[in-house]
């Protein structure tokens, strides 16, 4: 039978090959307002196409994607252009006591009501 033969990742070429990836890029965000590096939609189509270059290079290098080294790669991106970009943690606070009492006796008083309504209505089963 034919015998498969298997490539051992070539790193090197892999890692001469990836800064074209990341310098086309920066190439391309420098088309985007550095206002708006953290708003995904501004430059969605960008960093798809650097994930694709990543991923193609580290292909043609015989190496898996992702790898180490491509993380380690595209991690040095991200620090350059994303650093600034922190997610703000929203922080909840009960509303104010009037405002709280209020959510909670209506659904009870509404709960009160219709009971009361089914109760009444059983015994007037003479009128149904």
């Amino acid at each position: 039978g034919a015998r498969q033969q298997t490539e051992l990742c070539n790193e090197s070429l892999m890692l001469e090959k990836l800064p074209a990836c990341g310098k086309s890029f920066e190439e391309m965000m420098k088309k985007v307002d550095s206002k708006k590096w953290c708003n995904l939609t501004e430059f969605i189509m960008y960093y798809d196409n650097f994930t694709q270059c990543t991923e193609r290079e580290a292909n043609n290098a015989s190496c898996f994607w992702p790898n180490p080294l491509a993380e380690g790669f595209i991690t040095a991106i991200h620090k350059q252009f994303f650093s600034n970009c922190t997610s703000e943690k929203v922080h909840w606070e009960d509303p104010p006591d009037e405002i709280l009492i209020t959510l909670i006796l209506i659904p009870v008083m509404l709960t009160c009501a219709m009971i009361t309504l089914v109760v009444w209505c059983s015994k007037r089963s003479d009128i149904l």
